[in-house]
């Protein structure tokens, strides 16, 4: 795989909103897979001697979201989406009733990880060989395909990447740090307009200021959904190919490089209470949109997303 970026009812939320600092990301050298050392029992990572048992005496976990439907969004105050209901899930499976969510943007969430601001990332991040130097992932949670949201009616007659690379008069929005910012880099898509937040990137093809917006394909139909008077429509789903490689992504948990016994602790409780089949997996997320085709394939490993060895 060449791809360069990526993405109730009991537990108590609290929320808050901070602005994006620019913190300088820390190399970790883990895989974020189970196989490596269990850290000796001294964690590293936020000046914390161990933060999963931090998180157990206060019975909250702190969370970095990036406010995108459906994976983890804030909605008239209140903590949702697919992402946040596999963490309030696992978590709340440990004897930790609460988690406080704060609203960060894509660029700034690892770094602000690392610089010990929260505990974990539960904006559904993608596994990818640039962010595994940095951070630690769990198992995969969710897979991913894109789209493209476009003007109604489909002016440009646009399908998927390659279509926006054959057409030179196309203006393409992608998220900034988005897994699509590296496709179209892979590609040397030119015309490509950063946003920082999926909002912008619907008013963007909205207003006519670009043609097409890349993102996952849940999170466009999401939006496309909720805004029935927005002049956009969603194409449908495909998988990126870059160099003949298809770029099978999947997004998980980050954790500090060094937090290996909340990251294994985590690991644990996600296999059972969420990962374990179908049921399972749709009785936490399905409430959001997510399909059984989003469930990860038994054999889909974290250490082999972040040797980029998947395509």
């Amino acid at each position: 795989m060449k791809s360069r970026f990526n993405s109730a009812g009991r537990i108590g939320v609290a929320a808050t909103s901070v602005l994006a600092l620019g913190l300088l990301a820390g190399c970790g050298g883990g895989s974020g897979d189970d196989s490596g050392g269990d850290g000796g029992g001294g964690e590293t990572g936020g000046g914390s001697a161990n933060t999963l048992q931090k998180i157990k005496d206060a019975g909250s976990v702190k969370v970095a979201i990036a406010g995108e439907a459906p994976y983890s969004f804030l909605d008239d105050g209140e903590l949702k989406g697919g992402s946040v209901a596999i963490i309030k899930e696992v978590f709340g499976s440990m004897g930790v009733e609460n988690v406080e969510a704060e609203k960060v943007d894509w660029g700034a969430q690892i770094p602000g990880l690392n610089a010990g601001r929260f505990d974990v990332v539960a904006s559904g991040m993608s596994i990818l060989p640039e962010r595994c130097a940095n951070a630690d992932f769990s198992h995969p949670t969710i897979m991913y395909t894109t789209a493209l949201m476009v003007q109604e009616g489909n002016p440009k007659g646009l399908s998927d990447l390659k279509s926006v690379k054959k057409a030179d008069d196309v203006k393409l929005a992608v998220l900034a740090g988005g897994i699509e910012a590296g496709y179209a880099e892979d590609m040397g898509i030119s015309g490509v307009t950063s946003v920082p937040d999926a909002q912008t990137g619907m008013d963007t093809v909205a207003n006519g200021r670009a043609d097409a917006f890349a993102m996952t394909a849940i999170s466009l139909n999401y939006m496309a959904d909720n805004n029935p008077n927005v002049p956009i429509e969603v194409t449908e789903a495909f998988t990126a190919v870059i160099d003949g490689e298809k770029q099978i992504g999947s997004g998980a948990t980050v954790f500090r490089a060094g937090d290996d016994k909340l990251r294994k602790a985590y690991n644990e409780a996600l296999e059972k209470n969420v990962l374990a089949d179908k049921e399972t997996y749709l009785n936490v997320v399905g409430d959001y949109g997510f399909t059984a085709e989003n469930l990860p394939p038994k054999d889909l490993t974290t250490k082999e997303l972040c040797a980029g060895e998947v395509g």
